[in-house]
């Protein structure tokens, strides 16, 4: 028998631990060399962890649910065996409740095809006697919760139809039947599920900005005509060129670069009771992702081309919604841009992102009636707003970089002089 350990990967210096997911092979199974087995999620990201041999999966030590950290064995695969033939059983962690549950059968709504029972919600199924395709799955990929067994239970499922009040997405609620009995909550359906690692550490991290920071916010109106008149000019040009659309984050991305570099405060961070002021510019962009909110780095972004800014943000956008941004991704960061106006917003106060000084929130572009020369006219117009340390920033330099952000926009020739 020749056996190799799978372990956890290293983790990031701010990451002490994480938490396994669900394995996709069992013990006894036959591995590809680099297949990947497992997820594990961070309070930042999901890491795969591929198989470093190929072989038999022999034993796994760690199962679903388990709290772990870098370097610490999870399995060990037997690169001699044959599937098939007598394997180590798999051991029960003292952080999880059960070994890895199989694969569910669908649900009637269709079933995810990573639709599978956590351990203790399998325990929980088995309990109740319910099988797994009866419970929807409100955890990563469709997996199955003891929060999803739990709400289902007390709602006396039967079931996968759901009762969902008129006008509300599926989605949004829990797909449970109303409880047996007298009591009927009628059009009022709840669900309780924990938070996942990410959602909690930026709970956490919004938390700590808010009651370390002397945090202001100075707005500003941008006039968007000049820009949207350049992208419109160059976009079948630039897009054939180099083969992405050109978007609004760039311009404001090279805006913000031109502000930071006029007034180096709003792009320095606090440590102790010193001021760090960063001789690069390292911007980063806030995505929506099925996990939460990320901010990918755009590093040295004052040496991006606008093709550049638009390829990484693209890549970043594809990365977050398949769950595979890394840790290397999102570390650092001497700024940060929330482009609200994707989804709507008209005017919003954004939180910094520590260690960060200042962040700059975007909002929609729409179209609102201005005073030019004494005259009422229609413009497309922007609010923006900036967020910042009033321990380091002061007033002066917070509006003084807002309004050099809008002459950018409103003039970008500014831009190529450096003006």
């Amino acid at each position: 028998m020749a056996i190799v350990e799978v372990k956890v990967p290293q983790l990031s210096e701010s990451v002490a631990e994480a938490t396994m997911l669900n394995w996709k092979k069992k013990a006894g199974e036959a591995v590809a060399a680099d297949e990947i087995l497992i997820e594990i999620e961070t309070d930042k990201v999901v890491l795969e962890v591929p198989a470093p041999a190929a072989g038999v999966l022999a034993e796994i030590v760690q199962g679903d649910g388990a709290t772990v950290v870098a370097d610490q064995l999870i399995a060990k695969i037997d690169t001699e065996a044959v599937a098939g033939a007598a394997a180590a059983p798999a051991a029960a962690p003292a952080q999880a409740a059960a070994a890895p549950a199989p694969a569910a059968a669908p649900a009637a709504t269709g079933g995810n095809k990573g639709d599978v029972a956590m351990p203790a919600a399998a325990k929980l199924l088995a309990d109740n006697n319910l099988p797994v395709g009866a419970v929807a799955g409100s955890g990563k990929d469709g997996r199955v919760t003891k929060g999803d067994v739990l709400a289902a239970v007390a709602g006396g499922v039967k079931s996968t139809a759901a009762v969902i009040p008129t006008g509300v997405p599926a989605k949004s609620l829990p797909q449970v039947a109303s409880p047996a009995g007298s009591q009927d909550l009628g059009e009022r359906p709840e669900q309780r599920v924990p938070m996942s690692r990410l959602r909690a550490r930026i709970a956490e991290r919004l938390l700590q900005s808010q009651s370390t920071n002397a945090i202001l916010t100075t707005f500003n109106e941008v006039n968007m005509a000049p820009v949207m008149a350049l992208r419109k000019k160059f976009q079948d040009d630039f897009t054939k060129e180099h083969g992405v659309k050109l978007g609004f984050m760039s311009f404001f991305v090279k805006a913000a670069v031109h502000a930071l570099k006029k007034y180096p405060v709003l792009n320095a961070s606090v440590d102790g009771t010193d001021i760090i002021y960063h001789g690069y510019f390292d911007i980063g962009i806030a995505v929506g992702s099925p996990r939460g909110l990320v901010v990918p780095i755009l590093r040295n972004a004052d040496q991006m081309s606008f093709a550049d800014i638009e390829k990484k943000i693209a890549e970043f956008g594809k990365k977050a919604a398949d769950g595979k941004l890394g840790i290397e991704d999102m570390t650092g960061g001497t700024f940060s841009i929330s482009n609200g106006g994707t989804f709507g917003s008209m005017m919003s106060t954004p939180i910094i992102n520590p260690p960060q000084s200042a962040i700059l929130g975007v909002h929609a572009t729409k179209d609102r009636a201005v005073v030019e020369n004494g005259q009422v006219v229609v413009r497309p117009m922007n609010y923006f707003a900036m967020s910042y340390d009033h321990r380091i920033i002061d007033g002066r330099e917070a509006v003084l970089g807002l309004v050099a952000m809008k002459d950018a926009l409103e003039d970008p020739s500014r831009l190529l002089f450096d003006l």
